[in-house]
């Protein structure tokens, strides 16, 4: 379980130094905030001239602060006509500022336009790892809240640049730990290099420990010297394949035009990576994606485990993507908050598990069933989580928006049958007269269950993979006309769901494994008012003549998490037990990628999974860490064979 945070306790008596109050250190020199950015980390890394030309740069920033290095970091390459073309910002922080305090601390920036995009943008403070474009999508912001010995073991990346900031050593001892400063060679890249202002003997032997070049150089303000570095191992790998990704390569193939499949072609095209979206129907988000509207909204369990953690920095991620869409009308839906009805806990025992786990009131609070109804607008029947940035959207709007970019192709009516190599090793996509529709060096699967038969024959994925998937049959009800006594003003969820569209609502939805009849049922819309009715306190008759609604399959894996990555190799079988008790071990199948098992929480996940896919594939910085990594990865079925 994580642990939760404690915001940063700001002294701004002195207005040129904010003091950390329970550090006793002020957060940057007197002689300005920017000035020592510019002096100590930027030249002390050789930039901006280090980034020129690169597709993709990334620094790692050891202590976020106020976000002074960043946002003088931001300004510089904005200046730059040689600017790399993706700007990735990678930081940590303990205790991350208030957004009260963040906009305090940046009243008088010297680059207001700029700090005023940052506080706007400053996510709930949750101990996970959040993501946040500027720059029409060009600088990414990677911004981990929580104790940088827990997430400097966690990033998967690959570094240009260390920013090693923080408070004195003298003052933070455990931030400045040898054992942690010798992590950094394992997020180097060829020729990174690091700065500090600090020359405390303790940094400059644990970088020479880390394979570091150290020089003391002139410092700022009251610092006479400050260091920097350069990584020169002995032996070193040669750069990633994804460092060398060029837009002259053949678009990435997808297959499959629902969710998952959009997620994968927005998250590459925002990478400057183009690709050509396959689906067996006439039209996108034909199949479980087809709905008119789904809820979106986090987890909460006693113990914040893996799933909760999934859900939650999924939710957090899709609140940041599709708000800015839906207020520009491009998307439709509601995030104005979400009311999930709890009936195992009484509001006590349910504030008892949120005190614990210290997540903060703009992501989730606890409501005493009276409040709920307030909130409603109406009468419920338990207390409730009321999750502040939930509420619904419409899934089929959501992909069409997606989809909608220069860079994404679209092949509709057509059905994949088969995949097979070439003898340059490239992907062909096959139909059932065995035509090539398309060749690629890279295939995403995001065609729900249907990937287990396209690489069942003819690649080398693992044959005996256990995808442990499960199918399931949904129906909704569309009533049309909602009494207007029980009409929420945000979505209700608990046991069932209800949504207020327009004068009618939306409830639903049935759940039934190995069920393959695609006809309404009577039945079901039964069990959806049955639920409807555990949600409001009141009976719901069965309209005559019956209502409306849709039918849909779900497919999950049976432990709730999708599908993402590279497909297991045959390989791993032959290998035995070679390091292979971890996904990230498993040999994977060249070019071939898994993007699948959203469930019923599609919406809640669609923007972060897509995002995870697009760095894998890349090699740029991911979007959460290792252990969540893990938790995702389409190896880690293989891997738990292995572990039996």
């Amino acid at each position: 379980m994580t642990a939760p945070l404690q915001p940063a306790r700001i002294d701004f008596a002195d207005a040129a130094a904010p003091r950390a109050i329970d550090y006793d250190d002020i957060y940057h020199a007197r002689g300005g905030a920017f000035e020592q950015a510019r002096h100590v980390f930027l030249a002390g890394n050789g930039l901006p001239q280090r980034w020129a030309g690169r597709q993709h740069f990334a620094v790692l920033e050891t202590g976020f602060g106020l976000g002074q290095n960043f946002l003088a970091t931001w300004a510089a390459w904005r200046d730059d006509p040689a600017r790399c073309a993706h700007l990735w910002f990678l930081s940590v922080d303990k205790h991350p500022p208030l957004p009260a305090d963040l906009q305090r601390a940046h009243a008088h920036s010297a680059e207001p336009a700029l700090a005023r995009e940052l506080v706007a943008a400053w996510p709930p403070l949750t101990p996970d790892l959040h993501r946040r474009e500027f720059a029409d999508g060009r600088v990414h912001l990677l911004l981990a809240f929580g104790d940088v010995a827990h997430w400097l073991p966690q990033w998967v990346a690959q570094i240009d640049a260390f920013y090693l900031d923080g408070f004195a050593p003298a003052k933070n001892p455990a931030m400045w730990q040898p054992q942690l400063l010798r992590r950094l060679a394992r997020l180097a890249a060829p020729g990174a290099s690091a700065a500090t202002w600090s020359t405390a003997r303790v940094v400059r032997d644990a970088l020479a420990a880390a394979a570091f070049e150290v020089q003391v150089e002139p410092g700022f303000d009251r610092k006479r010297e400050m260091l920097r570095a350069r990584h020169a191992p002995q032996h070193s790998a040669p750069p990633p394949v994804g460092r060398r990704w060029s837009a002259a390569r053949a678009p990435v193939a997808i297959v499959g035009a629902g969710l998952a499949g959009a997620s994968a072609a927005r998250a590459l095209a925002a990478l400057g990576v183009a690709s050509r979206v396959f689906d067996t129907h006439a039209e996108v988000a034909a199949g479980g994606s087809g709905q008119s509207a789904g809820l979106l909204h986090g987890v909460v369990h006693a113990h914040d485990s893996p799933h909760t953690r999934w859900f939650r920095a999924g939710a957090l991620r899709a609140h940041s993507v599709l708000a800015p869409l839906i207020a520009a009308g491009a998307v439709r839906g509601s995030l104005a908050g979400l009311l999930r009805l709890e009936r195992g806990l009484d509001a006590g025992a349910m504030q008892r598990v949120l005190d614990r786990q210290g997540l903060p009131a703009d992501y989730l609070q606890v409501l005493t069933r009276e409040a709920a109804c307030t909130r409603a607008g109406c009468e419920v029947t338990a207390a409730a989580w009321w999750y502040a940035g939930g509420g619904w959207v419409s899934p089929r709007s959501v992909v069409r928006t997606w989809l909608d970019h220069p860079l994404v192709e679209h092949t509709l009516g057509t059905t994949i049958e088969r995949l097979r190599r070439d003898d340059s090793g490239r992907w062909l996509l096959l139909d059932a007269n065995g035509r090539t529709l398309a060749h690629a060096e890279h295939v995403v699967l995001a065609n729900a269950d249907g990937f287990a038969r396209l690489i069942a024959a003819d690649t080398d994925a693992a044959s005996d993979a256990e995808w442990s998937l499960l199918r399931s049959r949904g129906q909704i009800t569309w009533l049309q006309q909602a009494p207007r006594d029980w009409h929420p003003s945000v979505p209700v969820a608990g046991d069932g769901y209800a949504i207020a569209l327009g004068d009618g609502l939306l409830c639903g939805a049935t759940s039934d494994l190995g069920d393959d009849d695609p006809a309404l049922r009577d039945a079901d819309h039964r069990r959806n008012l049955d639920a409807l009715q555990r949600l409001s306190g009141r009976a719901w008759p069965l309209p005559t003549p019956s209502p409306s609604g849709r039918v849909a399959w779900r497919v999950h894996a049976r432990d709730r998490l999708p599908l993402i990555g590279g497909v297991p190799s045959a390989t791993h079988e032959r290998r035995g037990w070679s390091r292979q008790d971890q996904p990230r071990f498993i040999p994977r199948v060249a070019g071939l990628y898994l993007l699948a098992a959203f469930g019923s929480r599609g919406l809640t996940q669609a923007a972060l999974a897509g995002e995870v896919l697009a760095a894998l594939l890349t090699d740029t910085p991911l979007p959460i860490g290792s252990a969540l990594l893990d938790a995702v990865d389409a190896a880690r079925f293989a891997a738990r064979a292995v572990r039996r």
